[in-house]
C-alpha cells in the first residue's frame, strides 16, 4: 500500500510561481510512475504531468515548457515546478501513483491517490 500527500498549493496571481510537493510511502516508490493530476470546477479530473523511474518525462500539451515534474528518490518525493500560471491553471491538483511501468495519461491506471492540494490562480 502506498499513501501520498501533497503540500504547496495556495493563491498565486497570474504569471507567478508554485512548487507542489508529494511525499509517497512505500519501499517500491523508486520504480513507479508517478504523476500529477488537476480537476477544476465542474469539470473532469485531466493528467498534467507523468515522470517514470528513468525519469523520463510526460506533460499535457498546455503546460509544456511551463510545468517541470521532477522526482527524489532517496526522499520519496515528487514535485511539480509551475511557472507562469495563468488562471486556467487552477483547480485541486492530485498526486498519483501507477506503479512500474511507462508513463501514461490514463487516469483509471494510476493505482494510489493523494487528497489534493488547492492550486488558485488570480487574474
Amino acid at each position: 500500500q502506498v499513501q501520498l500527500v501533497e503540500s504547496g498549493g495556495g493563491l498565486v496571481q497570474a504569471g507567478g510561481s508554485l512548487r507542489l510537493s508529494c511525499a509517497a510511502s512505500g519501499r517500491a516508490f523508486s520504480s513507479y510512475v508517478m504523476g500529477w493530476f488537476r480537476q477544476a470546477p465542474g469539470k473532469e479530473r485531466e493528467f498534467v504531468s507523468a515522470i517514470n523511474w528513468s525519469g523520463s518525462t510526460y506533460y499535457l500539451d498546455s503546460v509544456k515548457g511551463r510545468f517541470t515534474i521532477s522526482r527524489d528518490n532517496a526522499k520519496n518525493s515528487v514535485y511539480l515546478q509551475m511557472n507562469s500560471l495563468k488562471p486556467e491553471d487552477t483547480g485541486i491538483y492530485y498526486c498519483a501513483g501507477q506503479g512500474p511501468g511507462d508513463c501514461t495519461v490514463e487516469l483509471g491506471l494510476y493505482k494510489y491517490w493523494g487528497q489534493g492540494t488547492q492550486v488558485t490562480v488570480s487574474s
